[in-house]
């Protein structure tokens, strides 16, 4: 238990953390898991020590028989563990991209319009969890944002186990006599991270002979600085190259392509652009690095980029009508 509750106060501690602790409020959230539980004990006595108030948020996805009463048991073992309040947060999981992706949709709105804008909301994410997530960019063919894994911080979300391993989790809660609720969801085989847990790490933690997690991580760190430093460059090249809402060739064709298209991401997405991958911006960025008087380029969302008058610029199209 001194490990989690020791990563949660380091994380507290943080600079950039603090400043989001005025409020005097954090929440966790809690799944009835091991990770959530250790995590929200910890911060229970952290908390205490620094004059904030803990509260538990429990969402109830509805997607499994019994899940309001599994979700009002975490509640009340998060409330035993410590914290000032729990509360159940039950949601409708709906829309596109699997079971997974509109469950964590739900979830994080739900997180969000009850914790407000101005209150962190913890994760119980572990070392294990970011060793997951970077294997699946990995496989995607993700770039380095996607390989760079999930932030400590990244407002108003915070993961103060990332360092952690899931076997201490395990054990602090062990420690503090609580079985945890095992989410048969965790052991499907049918989703991808089930798969890449249960068969991919233990196969490669055996090739390699250990410490594929903790590296995968170690990863995940470094490509974090490269992306900020590199976000950092854009930021400066966007300011310079902004003209109104276009863009200025002349200004884009002199920084390096990894830099470019950072800009060009962040230009598209404001422009309207959804569903934005690599291709899409790596045609975009043509129109600079490999300009040979091509037509514009076609994006989701019924936008067009285009150079012109050496800027760029983002015309809105007609949609298209499908005949019946």
């Amino acid at each position: 238990m001194l490990t989690v509750r020791r990563a949660v106060r380091l994380f507290l501690s943080e600079p950039e953390v603090s400043a989001w602790l005025g409020s005097g409020q954090v929440f966790v959230a809690v799944s009835g898991g091991a990770d959530s539980l250790a995590l929200a004990e910890a911060a229970a006595h952290v908390g205490r020590r620094r004059g904030l108030t803990v509260g538990a948020l429990v969402v109830d996805h509805g997607l499994q028989a019994g899940s309001a009463e599994v979700a009002e048991w975490a509640a009340q073992t998060a409330l035993r563990l410590g914290v000032d309040t729990a509360k159940v947060l039950p949601v409708t999981v709906s829309g596109g991209g699997g079971p997974e992706a509109a469950a964590r949709r739900a979830r994080y709105a739900a997180l969000r319009e009850h914790a407000g804008d101005d209150a962190l909301v913890l994760f119980g994410h572990t070392r294990d969890d970011q060793a997951e997530t970077v294997l699946l960019g990995l496989g995607r063919g993700s770039g380095p944002r996607s390989l760079a894994g999930m932030r400590p911080l990244d407002p108003p979300w915070g993961r103060p186990l990332l360092d952690v391993p899931r076997s201490v989790t395990a054990a602090a809660c062990e420690e503090l006599g609580v079985s945890p609720w095992h989410d048969p969801h965790n052991t499907d085989p049918r989703f991808r991270r089930v798969r890449v847990r249960h068969e991919v790490l233990p196969l490669l933690e055996d090739v390699l002979a250990g410490g594929v997690a903790e590296a995968l991580a170690r990863t995940a760190r470094q490509l974090r600085e490269d992306c900020d430093a590199l976000d950092a460059m854009a930021a400066e090249v966007a300011e310079q190259a902004r003209d109104g809402s276009e863009l200025r060739v002349d200004v884009l064709v002199r920084v390096p392509p990894s830099v470019r298209r950072r800009v060009l991401r962040t230009w598209l997405l404001e422009g309207g652009v959804r569903e934005l991958t690599d291709a899409h911006l790596r045609s975009v960025d043509d129109l600079v690095g490999r300009w040979r008087g091509q037509g514009g380029v076609f994006l989701p969302g019924d936008v067009e980029a285009r150079r012109g008058h050496e800027k760029l610029v983002l015309n809105r199209c007609q949609p298209t009508v499908r005949g019946s």
